[in-house]
């Protein structure tokens, strides 16, 4: 019989067909038996009769959860079954049979989240959490694919880092050859702005790592961004560039992804919101709207999680807040020229309590004023010797951003914390498995 993934069952009906996978839940009634295989793109229920399938019914009947099988059966169209579809169930055979005296330690009922981080590496078998990985693979593929429409390289940037590229305080600091030290890269920034200049639009995908003792739900310690650069840009590019990518991301998941997230619970309407242009507020309007809500944050300080809920919760879709005050934003970030006590940068917010999940705005072009930021924050000038070379030879506007894929995916998912939308989170607390 040809072998059949699950997700593609329903275009088969009336054929016999072989599914490999998993047994996930078992249900008896008297000469029938009624298991369910999941094959990771999939659940499908079976039906087995003692009468007509004697030797498949006695290879399922007290079969283990999680025992590996190879499945042969009729496909019959049924709208009570998962997915409109069963399998009438004509042979079994099992490639493993997990020991009774052993079973599979995530059994069909609650537990508690310390004991599902600790058994990730099984945990990510649920329909629940492979329906997240399915929304994260199609969120970067969705990604990779804008970018490249827009006619931007993809790059990489070094994990290994000499320097810090916002301060050293958040830095793993890592043993390096000869006594060296080096750094776990916070971002692919600064690199992106030399490839930039060889090849005009470029960006990169990779792991970040931030020391910071955060124990929100917006927060791990390693994480994965996407990560734009483009010379002759300003920070109105980027800002159009980051909505249309956004809504890039979310179009194709509903698009693609309809199973998962029906298996979410997820609302489609509010995915189905999400269109630009996005609302664009200045730093200045988003503190009027914090004090008009009862948030007294003072001027000059940046957002925290309860000031983005509040900024977002204003609008169905994300909101872009631009030009923040240059004191608390990053040495590179070029000032705004109407008024330099503001950087012309910007962050977008995600609705429904998700946070910022993209920060970026238009880089330093200057080399003196470059060289000044760098002085006025104590940062080692000769560990930028690189980076300064890029305002010495052929300097040009140029502008990025970073988007975080874990917060934009929670977002997507609608899950209530990040650590889910990553196969192994990796937290304050826990580095394995």
């Amino acid at each position: 019989m040809p072998f059949v993934s699950i997700e593609q069952i329903a275009g088969h009906a009336g054929e016999e067909i072989t599914v490999r996978g998993w047994l996930y839940n078992l249900r008896e009634s008297g000469k029938l038996l009624f298991p369910q295989f999941r094959d990771g793109t999939g659940v499908v229920q079976g039906v087995v009769s003692l009468k007509e399938s004697p030797e498949a019914f006695q290879a399922l009947a007290g079969l283990t959860q999680e025992s590996s099988v190879e499945v042969t059966g009729r496909v019959r169209a049924d709208s009570r079954a998962p997915g409109g579809h069963e399998l009438q169930v004509t042979g079994v055979a099992v490639v493993q049979k997990i020991p009774e005296s052993d079973p599979y330690p995530i059994q069909l009922k609650e537990h508690g989240v310390d004991f599902l981080l600790e058994k990730r590496h099984l945990w990510i078998r649920t329909p629940r959490q492979a329906a997240i990985l399915r929304v994260r693979d199609q969120s970067i593929f969705a990604a990779r694919e804008f970018m490249h429409q827009q006619g931007y390289a993809l790059t990489d940037s070094p994990i290994f880092t000499p320097s810090a590229c916002e301060g050293t305080t958040n830095l793993f600091e890592v043993a390096y050859m000869d006594d060296q030290k080096a750094y776990l890269t916070q971002s692919g920034q600064l690199y992106l702005e030399a490839t930039a200049a060889a090849l005009g639009k470029v960006y990169c995908f990779g792991p970040a790592f931030r020391a910071e003792r955060s124990k929100t739900r917006r927060h791990l310690t390693e994480f994965w961004m996407l990560e734009p650069e483009a010379a002759f840009a300003h920070m109105d590019d980027m800002m159009a560039l980051a909505e249309g990518l956004i809504s890039y991301m979310i179009s194709s998941v509903v698009e693609h992804c309809p199973g998962p997230l029906a298996t979410l619970g997820r609302d489609v309407e509010r995915l189905n919101a999400v269109r630009p242009p996005f609302p664009r507020i200045p730093y200045d309007e988003a503190i009027e709207i914090l004090h008009r809500s009862g948030n007294q944050t003072p001027w000059g300080e940046d957002f925290g999680g309860d000031e983005e809920t509040i900024l977002s919760s204003q609008y169905d879709r994300p909101v872009i807040v631009h030009r923040y005050p240059a004191s608390i934003k990053a040495f590179y970030m070029e000032p705004d020229p109407e008024r330099p006590d503001l950087a012309l940068g910007f962050d977008i917010l995600a609705p429904e309590g998700y946070g910022e999940i993209v920060g970026g705005g238009e880089r330093i072009s200057s080399l003196e004023l470059l060289v000044q930021r760098l002085r006025e924050q104590n940062l080692p000038e000769e560990a930028f010797s690189w980076y300064l070379d890029l305002r010495r030879y052929g300097s040009v506007p140029h502008a990025g951003f970073g988007l975080g894929i874990e917060r934009t995916i929670a977002w997507i998912t609608g899950v209530e914390h990040i650590r889910e939308v990553i196969p192994f989170p990796r937290t304050i607390y826990r580095i394995s498995p």
